[in-house]
């Protein structure tokens, strides 16, 4: 597996955005298309603006010597610390990773592992003392890489964005 991570490029607002909205979509957490958290999803310009946005890029590249840093982009994720808009659940100190989306082909190879690193860095380099994030408790596959990098879950932290999905939280002490 060779996968970069790094920022976003303005280039690829328009890609991240649709594969955001395109995991959302195959993982059920949007009721369609025009479901108006998918306008959300695909304003990358706003995240950049507000918070940070990183993408892991296929690095597989190879025989012409490039280092996949213009290489397909399999996932994306927004990092964000308190007082960023971005941030729904960080306190004072805290750190929040939020729309964390994998493509299928890219399942399986380590990339949400490698963008989950990168925000807990990113939360570290800041000096933060915490990081916490939401999924949807039907997520398993998502609730076992949190398990394995440290999060517990926090589940006087849950919460209702809508009044008909329920969010479970879970958090993470940094060193």
């Amino acid at each position: 597996m060779n996968i970069t991570i790094r920022p976003v490029r303005q280039a690829e607002f328009e890609t991240v955005g649709e594969l955001v909205v395109e995991v959302y979509l195959a993982d059920g957490l949007l009721t369609g298309a025009d479901d108006p958290y998918a306008a959300v999803l695909r304003d990358v310009a706003h995240r950049v603006e507000h918070a940070e946005v990183l993408v892991a890029v296929d690095g597989q590249g190879g025989a012409d010597g490039t280092d996949g840093t213009d290489g397909t982009v399999l996932g994306a994720v927004t990092f964000a610390a308190h007082g960023s808009p971005y941030a729904d659940l960080a306190g004072p100190g805290e750190g929040e990773f939020r729309m964390l989306a994998v493509r299928s082909e890219g399942r399986g190879r380590g990339v949400g592992e490698a963008l989950v690193r990168a925000c807990l860095a990113r939360a570290r380099t800041l000096g933060l003392r915490g990081m916490v994030l939401s999924s949807q408790r039907h997520l398993l596959p998502a609730h076992r890489l949190y398990h394995r990098l440290g999060f517990v879950r926090a589940a006087e932290r849950d919460w209702n964005p809508v009044p008909e999905v329920r969010l479970w939280a879970f958090a993470q002490e940094l060193a």
